[in-house]
């Protein structure tokens, strides 16, 4: 890992312009820094969770308009069906939920099969130590530090201790994964969250809601930076 990752989520961008909303925050945005490295993409069904965001579509028109990596969160009942799909589309990653896949396993094969990096989110009140042989076959872990649904909500300190289990875990080399945060990052959490070892943080409200998201990708990575010594050391 040579830096921390910043996915700005477009859950709390425009969505009627959302091609300009992506160049907000790419690195000609960001003020001669780097800008996002993953834009983060939530996906929801109404179903898996009580929101409706978009699909697709909407996925396959802003691969055309940006050149950041898609970062494609699929709060969606039955991935199994619908998840390869945006990898064959072009996702960069993608990611479904483990209380939602009937077979983690062979999902992963097949997101990678069609291309894509395979991810895997647990919510808040889900274990990780069930999942870890899973978790072998997967690129990324996504740990929600709020209930999956809806954007703005308020950061869940108590689920940094699956993330410094899984930070163990990767350390030791029991998994090779990227160990991802989504929820309530901003500010006043993104150290402590890479202080429990944290690779990419989904940040929204804080790069969208910024006068100017992309010095705010910036910040929050310079903030990352510091407050881990494997990226400040």
């Amino acid at each position: 890992m040579v830096r921390p990752l910043i996915a700005p989520s477009i859950l709390s961008a425009d969505f009627a312009h959302l091609a300009d909303e992506a160049a907000r925050v790419s690195d000609a945005a960001a003020g001669g820094g780097r800008g996002a490295d993953w834009l983060h993409v939530d996906v929801m069904d109404a179903h898996f969770v009580p929101n409706l965001t978009l699909g697709l579509p909407v996925v396959e028109s802003l691969l055309k308009a940006t050149d950041i990596p898609l970062d494609c969160h699929l709060m969606i009942e039955d991935p199994d069906r619908w998840a390869p799909g945006y990898a064959e589309a072009g996702a960069h990653n993608v990611t479904v939920h483990v209380e939602a896949a009937a077979d983690p396993v062979m999902l992963a094969k097949n997101l990678r099969a069609a291309g894509a990096k395979a991810g895997l989110s647990i919510k808040p009140g889900t274990p990780l130590d069930p999942y870890v042989e899973v978790l072998k076959h997967y690129d990324t872990l996504l740990v929600m530090s709020v209930e999956p649904g809806f954007g703005g909500q308020a950061f869940m300190p108590e689920v940094l201790d699956k993330v410094r289990a899984a930070r163990r875990l990767v350390d030791t080399g029991h998994l090779t994964l990227l160990v991802e945060i989504d929820g309530g990052i901003a500010a006043s959490t993104i150290e402590a969250a890479a202080e429990a070892g944290v690779d990419c943080f989904v940040a929204g409200s804080a790069v969208y809601g910024a006068d100017d998201p992309g010095k705010a990708v910036v910040a929050l990575r310079e903030q990352a930076v510091a407050a881990h010594p494997r990226w400040s050391g």
